[in-house]
């Protein structure tokens, strides 16, 4: 048995992340305080999505090993570990954290190679047997206590997605910096949904991540709704992006869409019109979910 009936499913296993771009070295830029947050983002966003959940996997430590960026990971329930190895295999993971670092450094794309290891023994070689990297990674116990920095980055974290948008590029300089009031978000209003007055702001990569998730088959709709006042949407737009990515499935249908509006409307592609589409397709939902209405914590 991996786990006794009342005691806590607790593992650990090592993230090996290499960048196969030779001018982009992953450990360089989280040793640089300005890439560091950025970085960081896209490592917490790439763990939700593998998880299904903001809190199904802990980061205790990230080193810089060059040319490795090791990420040491803690799982606290078996079913998160489960969904983790199974985005891990089917390659998700790796596709949704090149997505994230692409958008976090606002670079054109960062090709990554990955490897995982419980211990001496290396997963990526027994992926198909899942019950046997679960009981790798049970048997590897935290070795520490989450490290200080990471606590940090959380919250700076929460100031960054407050303060920053996809499109404006700027170099985060340090923590402090996005507490400032020298770098507020872009103040665009308010806007009314469900009678409730909201402040308009332009989309966060949490936002596009969430859309993306949730969305599921109605992304067509949306598009067609937005499209109305976006030139980058006009047909044939949404059927050649379904058609483009149907392989790589709903998610990444949604993703697309969203960027193409994110890059064509820059501060223009506020939350306000986003909503407005949902609102307009019945997904109410989800604009509460994107709006902060919901709250869900998977674990504790």
């Amino acid at each position: 048995k991996m786990a006794g009936s009342s005691a806590p499913w607790i593992g650990s296993a090592y993230l090996f992340l290499q960048s196969t771009c030779k001018t982009i070295a992953l450990p360089s830029l989280y040793e640089s305080s300005q890439k560091k947050p950025s970085v960081f983002k896209a490592l917490k966003l790439a763990l939700a999505d593998s998880t299904g959940s903001v809190n199904g996997v802990d980061m205790l430590k990230v080193h810089c090993s060059h040319p490795h960026l090791i990420v040491q990971l803690k799982f606290c329930k078996q079913e998160n570990c489960r969904r983790f190895l199974q985005s891990y295999r089917e390659g998700v993971l790796q596709e949704s954290l090149q997505n994230h670092l692409q958008l976090s450094l606002a670079v054109t794309t960062v090709p990554l190679e990955m490897e995982l290891k419980a211990g001496n023994e290396h997963l990526d070689n027994m992926l198909k047997d899942e019950d046997r990297c679960l009981e790798c990674i049970y048997r590897e116990k935290p070795d520490r206590l989450r490290d200080e920095e990471i606590t940090e980055l959380e919250e700076c974290l929460k100031s960054l997605i407050v303060h920053q948008s996809i499109n404006n590029n700027m170099a985060v300089k340090d923590c402090t910096s996005l507490n400032s009031p020298s770098v507020p978000y872009p103040s665009q209003g308010t806007f009314i949904f469900q009678g409730q007055e909201f402040a308009n702001r332009t989309l966060t990569p949490d936002d596009h991540q969430k859309f993306a998730k949730l969305v599921s088959k109605k992304w067509k709709q949306v598009g067609r709704s937005l499209q109305k006042n976006c030139r980058a949407l006009r047909d044939p737009v949404i059927d050649n992006l379904a058609l483009e990515y149907d392989r790589e499935g709903l998610y990444e249908q949604a993703y697309q869409l969203l960027l193409r509006f994110i890059q064509s409307e820059g501060k223009k592609a506020t939350i306000a019109r986003l909503i407005a589409a949902l609102e307009e397709n019945g997904l109410i939902s989800l604009a509460e979910e994107l709006l902060g209405l919901h709250s869900n914590e998977d674990c504790s």
